[in-house]
């Protein structure tokens, strides 16, 4: 090959020489850059994916109920009881009090302020109502009651009667102007009513 003019060999080699030495000077000047640059590549790539949803958590010590009116009526004990044999809350609604004696519903007129319905798992049947009455209803209560062969009792200023029946229990308890009313069918908790009514009247 014919060799160009006024080109220099020496000079030549000599700036191939400067060219190569910046070159691996900056070579050696990335190198411990470049594990950070692949580990930033690949936490972008990690970011870039769906992160799954965290798994929410419940507080043990929290008491939820979907029917609070109901389980204000209850102890803790007396609550717990109950919804475990039934499974699960009560019903909760605004049903008229359960009584044998249809005059006496007539008589006292009731005002629902809840009815509380468990139903056993496995058999059994609990059905409360608490109804705002007149002043005087215990009195008038008390009269159909006895007449309908319940047995009553005082209870404060008030009354309590109970009546069992081939299909189960009712009781009646009237005292302050609030009329509770419960029937029982094949599931009667000891004492229930006694236990009941201390939330109500807690005197």
């Amino acid at each position: 090959m014919a060799r160009i003019g006024g080109r220099n060999s020496a000079l030549a080699w000599f700036v191939g020489l400067v060219c190569a030495g910046v070159v691996v000077t900056l070579v050696v000047l990335a190198e411990p850059a470049i594990p950070m640059a692949t580990q930033l590549v690949g936490d972008t790539l990690r970011g870039s994916a769906p992160k799954p949803a965290p798994t929410p958590t419940r507080t043990p010590d929290a008491v939820t109920t979907s029917t609070p009116e109901c389980h204000a009526l209850y102890s803790e004990a007396l609550w717990s009881e109950l919804t475990q044999r039934a499974g699960g809350d009560p019903v909760q609604d605004a049903s008229p009090p359960a009584a044998s004696i249809a005059s006496l519903t007539t008589a006292l007129a009731p005002q629902v302020r809840v009815s509380c319905t468990f139903t056993g798992t496995n058999t059994g049947r609990i059905a409360t109502t608490v109804s705002d009455v007149a002043p005087d209803a215990a009195d008038i209560a008390r009269a159909t009651l006895e007449a309908g062969g319940f047995a009553c009792a005082a209870f404060g200023d008030g009354v309590r009667c109970e009546h069992d029946a081939a299909d189960g229990v009712e009781e009646q308890t009237i005292r302050d102007g609030v009329w509770i009313a419960s029937t029982f069918s094949g599931w009667h908790p000891s004492r229930y009513t006694d236990r009941m009514v201390r939330q109500v009247w807690p005197d």
